[in-house]
């Protein structure tokens, strides 16, 4: 009988082992959770008017990323604008930055692009949200 013990023990302690791993695995997979649109502690894309800064930061044929209100803005031709939500649609992280185009998100990779909002390299496969922009006095508002 004490031979069947430490096997009996061994088959628990696998098992909470197990246990374990898998709530840790859950809370992991919940850290990138983007349920309901809030990934990175805030919704992708405002919900009241937001201003970002000075149209002329933007450069024409260029884009700015303002990480802070969660959007990129870019400017295809001079005194229009376009705006996506800079919030990965992958996992909820901000973009950290844009490099020849395209924005970074720096949690798992992906890349978008900033004039379009389309995803170009994965895990993302939803392109970024469009966010209503316009320039009112100098000034970006978007929203």
């Amino acid at each position: 009988m004490s031979a069947s013990q430490p096997a009996a023990r061994r088959t628990v302690l696998k098992g909470a082992a197990a246990l374990a791993g898998a709530v840790g695995a859950g809370a992991a997979l919940s850290a990138c959770s983007t349920e309901g649109g809030s990934g990175a502690g805030g919704p992708a894309v405002p919900k009241e008017p937001v201003e970002l800064g000075a149209a002329a930061e933007v450069p024409v044929g260029g884009a700015k990323l303002f990480r802070e209100q969660k959007i990129v803005v870019s400017c295809p031709a001079e005194g229009q604008y376009k705006a996506f939500s800079a919030q990965c649609t992958h996992a909820g992280c901000v973009l950290d930055k844009i490099d020849k185009g395209e924005g970074n998100c720096p949690c798992h990779g992906s890349r978008f692009d900033v004039t379009t909002g389309k995803v170009l390299r994965g895990p993302a496969s939803d392109p970024l949200p469009s966010v209503p922009v316009k320039a009112e006095n100098g000034k970006l508002i978007a929203g």
